[in-house]
C-alpha cells in the first residue's frame, strides 16, 4: 500500500507533467489548455493507483481474481471520448484540433505512467511531448507552407460563363489545378479552385490578373 506521502508525490508530479503540456496549448488559446491537460494527467495517475492499490484488501481472497491493469486500460479507450469533442472539421479539407486530441491522450499515458510510479519514463515522456508541440513548430511551418494548398474563389455575376474564366486560368502554365467547383444563383456565380503547392507561388499574379477583368467582381483565397 501507497503512504500517504507517496500518493501526494505521485499526484503532484502528474499534475506538473500535465501543466507543462497544458501551458503550450494554452499559449495558441486551443479548447485544451492548462486545466484540461492537468486534470487529465493527475486523473490518470489517481487511476493507476486505484488499479494497481485500490482492491489490496480483497485480492488475495481465495475466491477472487482481480487484474490490476484493468482499470487503468480503460484510460486509454475512454480518453478518446475527451479527444474526439477538441477535433473540428471546418471542411472537408480542414480539420483542427487532431495535436490537440493525441496530446491530452499522451498526457493521460504520462499520467498512467507517473501513477505507476515509472517517473523517468513520465518525465522524458513530457520532455519529448513538449518539444514535439513546441521545438518542432518552425519546422513544421516550414514544410506546410512548402507543400500546402490553396483556395481560389472568384464571385462574378449571374450572367457570366465561367468556362471562359476557368480556361484563363488553365492558360498559366505554371499553375497546376487539382479540381474546381461552380455554383450558381440568380445573384452570382461563384468558381472555386484548388491549387497545388505550386501554383500558391503564383497566386499573386494569378489575382493581378483577375483584377482587370470586368466580369470578376470578388476574389479571395484561403489556406
Amino acid at each position: 500500500m501507497l503512504s500517504i506521502a507517496e500518493i501526494t508525490i505521485r499526484l503532484a508530479l502528474a499534475a506538473a507533467f500535465g501543466a507543462a503540456i497544458g501551458l503550450e496549448r494554452e499559449r495558441k488559446d486551443w479548447t485544451a489548455g492548462l486545466r484540461t491537460h492537468m486534470m487529465v494527467c493527475m486523473g490518470s495517475s489517481l487511476i493507476m493507483m486505484v488499479s494497481s492499490f485500490g482492491f489490496h484488501d480483497i485480492i488475495n481472497h481465495p475466491h477472487v481474481s482481480l487484474d490490476p491493469s484493468r482499470v487503468a486500460a480503460q484510460v486509454v479507450s475512454g480518453i478518446g471520448f475527451i479527444g474526439a469533442g477538441t477535433i473540428m472539421f471546418l471542411k472537408p479539407s480542414t480539420v483542427l484540433g487532431l495535436t490537440t486530441a493525441s496530446g491530452l491522450w499522451t498526457v493521460a499515458g504520462i499520467g498512467l505512467a507517473t501513477g505507476g510510479g515509472m517517473y523517468y519514463a513520465a518525465s522524458i515522456a513530457t520532455a519529448f511531448a513538449f518539444f514535439i508541440l513546441w521545438g518542432l513548430q518552425p519546422l513544421q511551418k516550414r514544410v506546410s507552407r512548402k507543400y500546402q494548398q490553396r483556395f481560389l474563389t472568384i464571385t462574378t455575376a449571374a450572367d457570366v460563363n465561367p468556362s471562359a474564366i476557368i480556361n484563363t486560368l488553365t492558360e498559366n502554365k505554371n499553375a497546376e489545378y487539382y479540381n474546381f467547383t461552380v455554383s450558381r444563383d440568380q445573384k452570382e456565380t461563384v468558381i472555386e479552385l484548388k491549387l497545388d503547392s505550386q501554383a500558391s507561388h503564383q497566386l499573386m499574379q494569378i489575382i493581378e490578373g483577375l483584377n482587370t477583368d470586368p466580369q470578376v467582381k470578388k476574389i479571395s483565397w484561403t489556406r
